[in-house]
């Protein structure tokens, strides 16, 4: 029971039926005024009110130009967020009706009740806000100064996947919303793929891909085949290869009567294998000097080995790149790159890779390639990924005149967005031009399209 000198003393004023009616607050026994009515009060408001300001999303906030996010990246962020707010609510109701039994008999009980339920809808709102922070920021970045190179990377990512599925051999659903970029510090970039459940989304589902770029390598497109790269890992997803990559390379090399624990380490590494294969079809030679500029680190740090790491130890992952090379008909660039990497990391055998590993390498390295590129899938409309996603010596050549139209400040024409990352490693290589001319054509012919 609450004495009647208690400071938070509720002085109730009671209509016929026992409804409440606001009152003024009226001074307690030590001459001060009620606290308890007015605080039991504002938990149901601040709940309220804070389900309420978690609002959809509109398109014009985050600018109406090019840049902008789409509709449909705005209409399905709004339909996960409206999903939890609806959850929350009902919390919030019931924060309302413990807060009114609260005012209408203060009891030790009840006031329990009250702070139980409020501390579970408090508990709801921050979950939502986490996700509706982060879509904040994300959508925000299309507002800055770095909205056109955000929409370049878009467009990129929007051509790898046109071409992709356009080359299938049969007709697959279109998946919806395309990749969206954004911009994050640190070394590496990432992809967060659709559809599967995200930490930073409170555990919800992923509705588009994400594709995660550090500032370093925006400022520095001609390394931009990290795009292709992270774009590919979706496209393993979207495309229907997910299990069936790693079921490929892992029948390939038990057939072949390779030590099952190098078999299936080989396994374990085929998602990033896949994307430095795919990313490779999609841009070309160039994105073997992509690759590099991340593996090349200290000799310790190149031909360590993790027993459990997703990707291949960084001294054993340019190999399949210059064997793909050499399948493409790019035999002497491939060779050009191998004695480039193999001139500053001649020997491996002082780090931990397995025995096992390097002893196998030159008869793997070419069963993985073939299996992942040169092998008919179902799921691709029984075409090889390399009949998907074809680049040739010919479109070399494009890449090549591509660079020295974007060098010179001209229209570099038709050339599929993709290919204009290879055309910035050209120019720069071949110093057609500065790197910020290089730069500043590159974004300029992307944001224009």
């Amino acid at each position: 029971m609450i004495a009647t000198s208690d400071p938070l003393i509720l002085h109730p004023t009671a209509k016929a039926g026992g409804a409440t009616r606001p009152s003024r607050p009226t001074p307690d026994r030590q001459g001060g005024h009620e606290v308890l009515r007015p605080w039991v009060r504002a938990q149901a408001i601040n709940v309220t009110r804070h389900a309420a300001a978690l609002r959809p999303f509109t398109r014009e906030e985050f600018g109406t130009d090019a840049a902008a996010p789409s509709e449909s990246h705005i209409n399905v962020v709004n339909d996960l967020i409206a999903r939890l707010r609806g959850r929350l609510f009902k919390l919030s109701g019931r924060v309302s009706a413990a807060s009114q039994a609260a005012t209408r008999e203060p009891t030790t009980q009840r006031l329990a009740r009250l702070v139980t339920v409020k501390e579970r809808a408090h508990a709801s709102v921050q979950a939502i806000e986490k996700i509706w922070d982060f879509y904040l920021e994300l959508f925000g970045q299309r507002q800055s100064k770095y909205a056109d190179w955000l929409l370049s990377c878009d467009r990129i990512a929007l051509d790898c996947y046109q071409v992709a599925y356009m080359g299938c051999g049969k007709a697959k659903s279109i998946p919806a919303p395309p990749p969206f970029s954004y911009m994050r510090t640190g070394f590496s970039p990432a992809t967060y793929r659709r559809g599967i459940r995200l930490s930073k989304l409170g555990r919800q589902i992923n509705p588009f891909p994400l594709v995660q770029l550090p500032y370093h390598r925006m400022v520095n497109p001609w390394t931009l085949g990290a795009v292709l790269h992270e774009v590919s890992h979706n496209l393993q997803s979207d495309l229907g290869l997910a299990m069936a990559i790693p079921r490929a390379i892992g029948r390939r090399l038990l057939t072949e009567k390779i030590d099952r624990s190098v078999a299936m380490t080989w396994v374990r590494w085929n998602r990033e294998t896949y994307a430095d294969m795919s990313g490779m079809l999609l841009g070309g030679p160039t994105f073997v000097g992509s690759l590099l500029d991340v593996l090349a680190r200290s000799p310790a740090a190149t031909s360590g080995f993790r027993p459990d790491g997703p990707h291949p130890t960084p001294w054993v992952r340019p190999f399949l790149s210059f064997e793909l090379l050499r399948r493409m008909g790019f035999a002497a660039e491939a060779e050009r790159y191998r004695r480039l990497w193999t001139k500053i990391y001649p020997d491996p055998r002082g780090g931990t890779i397995p025995r096992a590993l390097l002893d196998t390498m030159d008869k793997v390295v070419p069963m993985v390639v073939d299996a992942i590129c040169y092998q008919p899938y179902a799921e691709l409309g029984n075409k090889p990924l390399s009949r998907v996603i074809p680049f040739a010596p010919k479109d070399q050549t494009i890449l090549e005149e591509a660079a020295a139209r974007l060098a010179a400040g001209t229209d570099p024409g038709v050339v599929p967005a993709r290919f204009l990352i290879g055309a910035t490693r050209i120019a720069l290589d071949r110093r057609l031009a500065s790197p910020e001319v290089i730069t500043k054509k590159f974004y300029e012919e992307l944001t224009r399209r």
